[in-house]
């Protein structure tokens, strides 16, 4: 079963300084048809301003990835960590315990972002920070692992039974993937179109899988980039 979430259905807000765009329940959207996915719990597609962003506030119990499309962000957080994620970067922060942070874009640069919650395997984790780079020929015509639970494949670390993989495809290129069963999936598109199991998608659509072993995602218009969730 695939369950399309289309890029219109989503909540919206713009604060002028952030247009930004909620696939599940966040802030002052409340659809409680839309709470969230398995363990999967926010994607937001940002869009940031030059020089502006999110001041200091705090996080605890989550598993947040920022996944920087356009432009930068930089981090600043209670655990001494101080970086600058840009495209083609995965950051990972583990809020656990709580954690305090803050990013910005950069003065000159409209930032594109997602950011995405992951409910944790536990409360009160050590709080941690991690952040990696993947080449954009890393994801060109495959499915790259960026991040999972034991960190395969060189992919960043993150506390719950999760896979996410990133993939950027040309005009006819396919790519597959199967799951195992129990297992569930989640697709949220970023750029381009594609083909789902025969259902079409367009940037910002995601698309919940439940009851399916076998994945065909098959690009239609070149520079098609797309995140694959494999969920427990």
């Amino acid at each position: 079963m695939i369950k399309i979430r289309r890029a219109n259905e989503r909540g919206h807000a713009n604060h002028g300084w952030l247009d930004t765009y909620h696939s599940f329940s966040f802030a002052d959207y409340y659809d409680p048809q839309n709470m969230g996915f398995r363990d999967l719990r926010v994607i937001n597609e940002d869009f940031i301003e030059p020089d502006q962003g999110f001041g200091t506030h705090g996080h605890r119990d989550m598993e947040i990835i920022t996944y920087v499309i356009d432009g930068e962000l930089s981090h600043r957080d209670s655990m001494g960590n101080g970086e600058t994620i840009r495209p083609h970067e995965v950051q990972r922060m583990t809020a656990g315990t709580g954690v305090r942070h803050s990013e910005f874009s950069s003065p000159t640069d409209k930032t594109h972002m997602l950011q995405i919650w992951i409910l944790p395997e536990a409360k009160d984790l050590q709080p941690g920070y991690e952040q990696k780079k993947f080449a954009p020929e890393e994801k060109h015509g495959k499915l790259r692992l960026v991040a999972s639970k034991g960190g395969d494949d060189g992919s960043v670390h993150i506390n719950q039974d999760v896979k996410l993989y990133a993939s950027i495809l040309a005009g006819g290129d396919e790519v597959t993937y199967d799951l195992a069963e129990g297992r569930h999936a989640w697709v949220q598109v970023i750029s381009g179109s594609i083909e789902l199991n025969g259902e079409g998608l367009e940037p910002g659509d995601g698309a919940a899988i439940s009851d399916e072993s076998h994945l065909s995602l098959r690009a239609l218009t070149d520079n098609t980039e797309f995140l694959l969730f494999d969920l427990n």
